[in-house]
C-alpha cells in the first residue's frame, strides 16, 4: 500500500512538473516608439523563434507608454524588454535589472534632424523661431541625446524654438513634420532608414537636415531576478541568430540588425551622464 502511495505521489510530481513546463511563459515588451501594429509584426517571428529555442511560451505584452514598460520591468510584470540607452538607465535606477544583448548597430547609433521641406529649412540653425518636435520623453535617441548634443552646441530648445513638441514616436514625428504641424523635429536613424526604404517619405514633404554624432542605445534587458539559466538561454539565442540562414536573417531584417552582441550596463553610462546633464536625471 505505501509502494502504491509513493507511486502516485511521484506520478502526481511528475504531472505537477509537466504541466508547470507548460504554464512557464516568457512576457516580453518593447518601449513603443513605433506604432503597436508596427512592434507585433516586427516582433512575432523573433518571438516564435525564442520559443523554439527556449522550450517555453513567449507572450509579447504591448503597453501604452515608455514608463509603463519600466515599470512593468522593475515590478516583475515582464520578464524581458526592448529598451533604449535611457529607459534602461532609468529602469536600472528603479531596480535591479540585467542587459543581455543589443544588435551591433546600437554601438553606433544616431538620430536624424529632419524639416518640412517647404519651410525653406537646410540646418539646424534654420529652425531658429521655428517649432520643433522630439518623439517620447523618455525617448533616447528621439529626445535624450538629440537634446544634449543640442545643447552641446548652444542650442537650448525651449529657448531656440518658438515652440517644442512631443509626438510619442518616430513615425509619428515624421508624420508631423511632413503635414506641417511642425516644422522641424528629431528622431532615430533606424526608423528613419526603414520609412526611407519603404517609401513612406516624401522628399516633396520632408528633408534630412542633420545627424547626431553617435551613441550606445536599444538593448535586450531581463529583470534581475530571472532564473540565471533562462537568462543564458535567452543570450545564447539571439547570438546564434545567423544571416547566413533564410528564416534568421528575415527576423534579424524585422529587428534591423546585421547581428546581435553581448552588451553591459557600463555601455550606458555615457546615456546615463547626458540625462543628468540635460537635467533630465538627478
Amino acid at each position: 500500500m505505501k509502494a502504491i502511495k509513493l507511486a502516485l505521489a511521484g506520478a502526481l510530481l511528475a504531472v505537477s512538473a509537466i504541466a508547470s513546463a507548460e504554464e512557464a511563459v516568457l512576457k516580453v515588451s518593447a518601449i513603443p516608439d513605433e506604432a503597436p501594429t508596427e512592434l507585433q509584426r516586427k516582433f512575432a517571428p523573433l518571438g516564435a523563434y525564442l520559443e523554439k529555442e527556449l522550450g517555453i511560451k513567449v507572450q509579447f505584452v504591448p503597453v501604452t507608454d515608455y514608463a509603463a514598460v519600466v515599470t512593468a520591468l522593475t515590478s516583475d510584470k515582464i520578464d524581458m524588454a526592448w529598451l533604449g540607452g535611457f529607459t534602461f538607465v532609468q529602469a536600472s535606477q528603479r531596480g535591479k535589472v540585467v542587459p543581455l544583448v543589443q544588435r551591433e548597430e546600437d554601438s553606433k547609433f544616431t538620430s536624424k534632424y529632419i524639416a518640412n521641406a517647404e519651410a525653406g529649412i537646410n540646418s539646424l540653425k534654420d529652425l531658429k523661431g521655428k517649432s520643433f518636435a522630439f518623439g517620447s520623453a523618455s525617448s533616447t535617441s528621439g529626445h535624450l541625446m538629440p537634446r544634449y548634443f543640442l545643447q552641446k552646441q548652444g542650442i537650448k530648445p525651449e529657448g531656440f524654438f518658438k515652440n517644442v513638441a512631443y509626438s510619442g514616436a518616430h513615425d509619428a514625428t515624421v508624420a508631423w513634420v511632413a503635414s506641417g504641424k511642425v516644422e522641424g523635429g528629431v528622431l532615430n536613424a533606424s526608423v528613419w532608414d526603414k520609412l526611407v526604404e519603404a517609401g513612406k517619405v516624401d522628399p516633396a514633404k520632408v528633408k534630412l537636415i542633420g545627424t547626431t554624432p553617435s551613441y550606445y542605445d536599444y538593448n535586450w534587458t531581463v529583470r534581475g531576478n530571472l532564473d540565471a539559466k533562462l537568462q543564458q538561454k535567452i543570450t545564447k539565442a539571439f547570438l546564434k541568430l545567423d544571416p547566413k540562414n533564410p528564416e534568421q536573417q528575415a527576423i534579424l531584417e524585422l529587428q534591423r540588425a546585421s547581428k546581435f552582441i553581448p552588451t553591459k550596463a557600463a555601455n550606458y553610462k555615457g546615456i546615463e551622464a547626458a540625462a543628468k546633464e540635460a537635467g533630465l536625471l538627478k
